[in-house]
């Protein structure tokens, strides 16, 4: 079947499915948090992207296989409220944002940077670090080379926007411009965006609306 993006909690998860990846997406929690498990189709290997909410619902989705590593995006607690459970049931290493893990209850593994490498199997994400919704979010970017790239964008990015900065102006320019300077500027139109909640966009669909976002300041 063709992956929408389009989850609901208590609906299934949306897979979509790469030549050396499978992506599995499953909306958690009284948020309506987005979950997303990596796959690495040559070796198995699972790394699960915020553990947000229902640890229940995720070691369903991550099955017997277990999961090598949980990222959690941010600090903000609705991105991490099933972390504890899925860490102590499948010894997964934890990594976040190097100036967000102090804000995170589970104690973190790897603290990520700007340009570090997170691995699952013989995949490679690139590390974004993106500042203004929080101090040390990251964005994961998959530049899959049989194909466009994909980035995971926590709260930082979605269709319309860019992150709560709490109507702070500063926050804002901060967070507008990393997202400008290390998403778009960087990544073609074709790039698929997976937001910490809702449904999905590419950066094609969004970078005709950057001029209008800096103008309303939000």
């Amino acid at each position: 079947m063709t992956y929408s993006g389009a989850v609901k909690v208590g609906g299934p998860a949306d897979v979509h499915e790469l030549t050396g990846l499978m992506i599995s997406k499953v909306a958690v929690g009284a948020m309506d948090n987005n979950a997303y498990l990596l796959r690495c189709r040559a070796t198995g290997e699972q790394l699960l992207i915020d553990a947000a909410a229902e640890p229940g619902t995720l070691l369903r989705l991550i099955g017997r296989d277990s999961v090598a590593s949980v990222v959690t995006t941010h600090r903000h607690g609705d991105h991490w409220q099933a972390l504890a459970e899925v860490v102590a049931a499948t010894g997964a290493r934890t990594q976040a944002g190097r100036y967000d893990a102090e804000g995170i209850p589970v104690p973190t593994d790897v603290l990520l940077d700007d340009g570090d490498t997170v691995r699952v199997g013989r995949v490679e994400l690139t590390v974004r670090h993106l500042v203004g919704h929080t101090p040390g979010s990251v964005a994961l970017v998959y530049d899959d080379p049989h194909g466009h790239p994909h980035v995971f964008t926590g709260d930082c990015l979605f269709p319309g926007g860019v992150g709560n900065t709490h109507q702070d102006p500063d926050a804002f320019a901060q967070l507008l411009g990393d997202v400008e300077t290390k998403i778009f500027a960087t990544l073609p139109d074709e790039t698929w965006v997976y937001p910490g909640h809702g449904d999905d966009t590419t950066l094609g669909a969004e970078r005709p609306h950057l001029p209008a976002w800096r103008e309303r300041g939000w």
